[in-house]
């Protein structure tokens, strides 16, 4: 079974197109004041998903916020979900996993500077607007991300940081990393310098001497230039394996690359570290991940199922997972690779398509390998809504199809 043999219709797509649109307002939550672990919040949001399973969603999350954002086309809204990130990174000192309490003690994947530049770009904000909101990407980058302190310590080798939490536990800093659960980290997440986290800290000091330029400071253009080529050479150093032409994230207890092949790898597209012959090894080992509805987030073995007992790895094969094709097609098109952006992202789509014709709703991940099966669930079951499948699906339909 191809991608191509998933038949679905135009009115399909606008079917899908117009239940998200009407599906977004019972993701929509204002909670000005704190609710017991809940913290208020200074502007309305969208939550992942919506009550299932004995999961209630009441909470606007970090990285989910992004992926969320680029398939609402409303200036308030968008503006307003970035501005609550910017809040609790003043009251706390970190953008926490989600506006919770219980939640304060990690953050999640990094994206503010990509978020910043997502409405700067796409609302035309002004150069005073864009300079007071890199500066707190700036104070994140500098306090969270690239802190060798307590409570924040997470550069701890050559210039490289890791995912932590201030409970110094590994399935929490784990959670940090969005992928809660993979077989990435052998359930050590603290022990290795994970591939994404370093690429999207290569983009923060590539956004950074970006909005310098923007704001007309030279010098520090250069000094954010310059360290983005160092943390690009040390990330080639130690995670780009030449034989396998492949990244990997590396455990630098044990200084050995990783040998789980995972979609972390394409943020190294995205985020422009990979150098031109890099990425066309890159491409070249898609067709590793690339199955019938889109792309598996590790390539598959069924040890990873059994090995870790009850901490089920959904983050991995058979499932896909809507930031992770966004994050590939878009690295895709970045490097001039079109037509593979086009045909994954097409293949994604009659995907979750497909899934909503048989089941109307959209799911927080799907069975690429058998996409008419469920997902493999992890720790909780799986759930549906879904903010950031709703947001790519759209912003996959409007861009490629």
């Amino acid at each position: 079974m191809s991608g191509r043999n998933i038949q679905i219709e135009q009115s399909d797509i606008q079917a899908a197109l117009d239940h998200i649109s009407e599906f977004w307002t019972e993701l929509k939550r204002t909670s000005v004041k704190n609710d017991a672990t809940l913290i208020g919040l200074p502007n309305p949001y969208i939550v992942p998903g919506k009550d299932r399973n004995g999961f209630v969603f009441n909470e606007q999350y970090y990285w989910d916020s992004y992926f969320i954002a680029i398939g609402i086309n409303d200036e308030e809204l968008v503006t307003g979900m970035l501005d609550n990130l910017i809040h609790l990174y003043k009251e706390f000192g970190l953008i926490p996993n989600a506006n919770r309490y219980y939640f304060t003690s990690r953050s999640q994947p990094p994206i503010l500077t990509t978020f910043i530049f997502h409405v700067y770009d796409k609302y035309g904000k002004s150069k005073s607007w864009l300079r007071k909101y890199i500066q707190v990407a700036k104070q994140e980058y500098q306090t969270v991300w690239t802190s060798s302190a307590h409570p924040h310590m997470r550069k701890v080798h050559r210039g490289l940081s890791r995912y932590y939490d201030i409970n110094s536990l590994h399935d929490m800093a784990e959670a940090e990393s969005g992928w809660d659960m993979t077989p990435r980290f052998q359930r050590q997440c603290m022990d290795y310098l994970p591939v994404d986290l370093n690429c999207l800290l290569y983009k923060y000091e590539a956004d950074f001497a970006r909005a310098a330029h923007i704001l007309g400071e030279s010098s520090e253009e250069r000094i954010w230039h310059d360290a983005a080529e160092q943390r690009q050479v040390i990330v080639t150093r130690i995670m780009w394996h030449s034989r396998h032409g492949f990244f990997f994230d590396y455990n630098y207890q044990e200084k050995k690359k990783s040998n789980v092949w995972s979609l972390a790898a394409y943020y190294a597209l995205w985020t422009g570290l990979a150098s031109q012959e890099q990425a066309k090894s890159l491409v070249d080992k898609l067709e590793r991940f690339e199955k019938p509805g889109g792309l598996t987030t590790t390539i598959g073995n069924a040890m990873y199922y059994s090995l870790f007992g009850s901490a089920k790895t959904q983050w991995a094969y058979p499932n896909g997972w809507a930031p992770l094709q966004y994050i590939v097609c878009e690295g895709l098109s970045l490097y001039g690779y079109e037509e593979k952006a086009k045909h994954l992202a097409e293949k994604w789509v009659r995907n979750c398509t497909k899934w909503f014709v048989e089941h109307n709703e959209f799911q927080e991940k799907y069975n690429v390998v058998n996409t008419s099966l469920a997902p493999a669930e992890g720790v909780y079951p799986n759930q549906v809504g879904f903010g950031w499948t709703n947001g790519v699906y759209i912003y996959f339909v409007e861009k490629y199809l």
